[in-house]
């Protein structure tokens, strides 16, 4: 199925008015001359781990322990990542220098 230009332009804009809505609408629910509510500043203050939490148990999910290479990738990825970000303290080296590691893991190592 292809789509004419007209049918993308739609498209387009949709995604385009969606998103900004999605940008504006904390503004307009919580403008600066107001205290933001209190579950949404304990919102903001637990999600972001909650969400790391589910994003870490998301990658390990089909980690295999019962058969070669036992999860040792992933094992050693996880603490780099833990190690670079304990020493530099920057978030996106560890995630980064972690990702190269891995991949250099399974495609060379653990082969």
């Amino acid at each position: 199925m292809t789509l004419t230009s007209g049918e993308s332009v739609i498209i387009i804009v949709i995604i385009a008015v969606t998103t900004l809505l999605l940008r504006a609408v904390p503004f307009i629910l919580f403008p600066a001359n107001r205290n933001t509510p209190e579950f949404v500043t304990y919102l903001g203050s637990v999600l972001p781990f909650a969400i790391i939490g589910m994003l870490i148990i998301y990658c390990l999910k089909n980690t295999g322990v019962a058969s070669f290479p036992y999860g040792l990738p992933e094992f050693i990825a996880i603490a780099a990542v833990a190690a670079i970000h304990l020493w530099k303290r920057n978030t996106l080296m560890s995630i980064g220098a972690g990702t190269v590691i891995y991949m250099i893991m399974v495609q060379f190592v653990f082969v």
